[in-house]
């Protein structure tokens, strides 16, 4: 059953402080609209069950890439076109790049933004695991002002996330970094494009020598929020990259994740190329 148009409503406020003034004053009602590119597949369904929506996609405050010497901020509204044709980011931040590719089609990418894949608290998102290994902020913006939280302290439980219906996110920052950094994504799929993901790995590494001086971990779709793998993190950090090692990360990660059986692939398979995709990217350090 396909939904009927004239049932629904959106707005398409001037500018930002007209965005925020009408979720001040009835907050919950409008649900933010950017691209759009999960939403209108909804609506084409029929299982478009809020009505009331606000266009971001003409707001000039949302948009733009800013790059200092200490990070590159990201406007909630930057593509995923945006982000592949960035040259700092492809220099310093490849995984980004590499989620973007890997997300839809060519028409997704010119429409679909990074904020909106943020809020739409997808595990098996594309570009948050990225995010994750790459220390994100989000920045949160009200009527009543605005907060930086880190981007893995974000979400809180499936489809939830620390946004008040009065808010939206502005903007993304990433810290650069001048150390030499190792970099690692893969994204399972049944298809090689246009797939949800089975199983989606992020990596970042710092290696001195054959020592793992630091590194970033990150998984979709093996949990109810995406999630970062502290504690494999922790057993790895300081060590080379040997049998021993390996076999303790990938015992470790299996106890961390905590994937399901769903209509696109099984826990045990999702646990399974999670530790071959972990090995994979220890091997790769070497």
């Amino acid at each position: 059953m396909r939904a009927y148009l004239p049932a629904y409503e959106l707005k398409a406020p001037r500018d930002l402080g007209e965005a925020l003034a009408l979720l001040a004053r009835e907050p919950g009602l409008w649900k933010p609209f950017a691209g759009g590119t999960d939403l209108m597949v909804l609506f084409a369904a029929g299982k478009l069950e809020h009505k009331k929506f606000l266009s971001l996609w003409q707001l000039k405050e949302l948009k733009g890439i800013e790059v200092t010497p200490e990070a590159v901020t990201l406007g909630a509204l930057t593509t995923y076109t945006e982000v592949l044709s960035h040259p700092v980011l492809a220099s310093e931040f490849p995984l980004l790049g590499q989620a973007a590719r890997e997300t839809g089609g060519v028409a997704t990418q010119n429409r679909g933004t990074l904020a909106g894949n943020i809020a739409n608290a997808s595990p098996a998102a594309d570009s948050p695991p990225a995010l994750l290994v790459y220390d994100a902020e989000l920045e949160l913006v009200s009527a009543r002002g605005s907060r930086w939280v880190p981007y893995d302290a974000f979400h809180t439980g499936y489809k939830q996330m620390k946004l008040c219906p009065d808010e939206l996110i502005r903007r993304l920052r990433l810290p650069r970094s001048s150390r030499p950094r190792q970099h690692y994504y893969r994204k399972v799929g049944t298809r090689k494009a246009q797939a949800i993901s089975k199983v989606v790995f992020a990596g970042v590494a710092e290696v001195e020598g054959d020592t793992i001086r630091d590194l970033r971990l990150a998984l979709g779709s093996v949990a109810p929020t995406v999630l970062r793998c502290r504690k494999t993190e922790d057993v790895l950090r300081g060590k080379s990259v040997e049998p021993a090692t390996v076999a303790l990360a990938r015992t470790t990660l299996a106890e961390e994740i905590s994937p399901i059986d769903d209509f696109r692939s099984t826990a045990r398979y999702r646990r399974q190329i999670s530790q071959n995709l972990l090995e994979d990217f220890l091997l790769s350090l070497q």
